[in-house]
């Protein structure tokens, strides 16, 4: 299979769809796909508004025309709707080449956020986005639910995995976080408005906070909450040392579409405490104990108190957690990722002609 990924969003961010889409890359390249990438690197970029880490490629339609020209590939997955997506989209198109795409973000609901403007004005940008794609790859069964009420019905699950040498429970723990008084509650991720950190920030428990990120939020967040550990950006064993260190993991977000910092947790044997929405209730169940391998016992919990959540999170043994964690595997997210471009290959082409 001949494969082209097109993504607005690569290294060197640092997020949840760079991570999976590298790891999958890795994935397919070792079993012996040939993969080409078209990422921002290869155009001008401008720092994207509100993010001046991620970088958005100008005007990329005739660069990436002129690269998948040359490329020929049997298939490609977009995996993002920004510049270098809808440039790649209208190749497709054009040159009748079959394409999936995927849905990592909440556009609608982090434009809504970030503008004011209601996410309703948004959806129809997806719709359109999304309609000729052979299959929109989607990570939990409860987002695959939702875009079908949206009109987006034509979905196929993609999971998520972690580097289980990395991610393990056991290891060094961070200097900074065992001098905290206990609980240590943990957060990881993009610091920014659509994370709601402030429900985590500002749940009564007792303990001590950490948050490890950075983001457009981070310096604000700072000062409003002194008595917050903000460790700013972490990466490879220092990260995974955070994860062990704490006593909870903490995922306030109402907004993402899986929460790969929740199994990143999980695989380090520390329990997770979240709201029952997508993502995270894909992963831990309403009751805590998992959806597609149901374990005995809870590895987390949901609620829709957040404090409630944490303090039942915080009497789960952490064997049970990693327990959970152990059940993802880029491995198997890749096979289901193969799975859905195989049958887009062998599917029905006429559907490309839909704009």
């Amino acid at each position: 299979m001949k494969l082209t990924l097109a993504t607005d969003a690569w290294l060197p961010q640092v997020n949840g769809v760079v991570r999976s889409l590298s790891a999958t890359l890795d994935e397919l390249v070792r079993r012996g796909h040939q993969v080409e990438t078209l990422t921002p690197e290869q155009f001008l970029t401008v720092p994207m508004p509100g993010y001046p880490s991620i970088r958005l490629a100008m005007a990329p339609r005739f660069g990436v025309r002129r690269m998948l020209d040359r490329t020929r590939p049997d298939i490609v997955h977009i995996a993002t709707e920004g510049p270098i997506g809808w440039a790649a989209r209208g190749w497709c198109l054009a040159r009748g080449v079959p394409f999936t795409s995927a849905f990592h973000t909440r556009f609608p609901e982090y434009a809504a956020v970030r503008t004011g403007i209601s996410a309703e004005r948004f959806w129809p940008i997806m719709q359109r986005f999304h309609a000729p794609s052979q299959a929109v790859l989607v990570s939990t069964a409860s987002l695959a639910k939702e875009l079908s009420e949206r009109g987006i019905g034509h979905t196929r699950r993609w999971s998520r995995g972690i580097d289980h040498g990395q991610f393990r429970p056991h290891g060094p723990r961070h200097p900074a976080m065992t001098a905290l008084p206990g609980p240590v509650l943990l957060n990881v991720g993009r610091v920014a408005p659509e994370k709601n950190l402030e429900a985590f920030l500002d749940a009564d428990v007792p303990g001590s906070k950490v948050v490890v990120g950075d983001g457009p939020a981070l310096e604000s967040l700072r000062r409003r909450y002194p008595h917050v550990l903000f460790l700013g950006a972490l990466g490879g064993e220092v990260l995974a040392s955070a994860y062990r260190t704490a006593d909870c993991f903490v995922f306030p977000s109402l907004t993402d579409t899986f929460g790969l910092v929740v199994i990143e947790a999980l695989a380090c044997g520390t329990p997770v405490a979240a709201f029952p929405v997508t993502g995270p209730v894909d992963i831990l169940g309403h009751h805590g104990c998992g959806v597609d391998e149901p374990l005995d016992r809870p590895a987390g919990a949901v609620d829709d108190d957040l404090a409630v959540a944490i303090r039942k999170a915080l009497r789960i043994d952490r064997a049970d957690a990693a327990a959970l964690g152990a059940q993802f595997s880029w491995e198997r997210a890749t096979d289901q990722f193969l799975a859905a471009l195989t049958a887009a290959l062998e599917g029905d082409r006429g559907l490309l002609s839909a704009a």
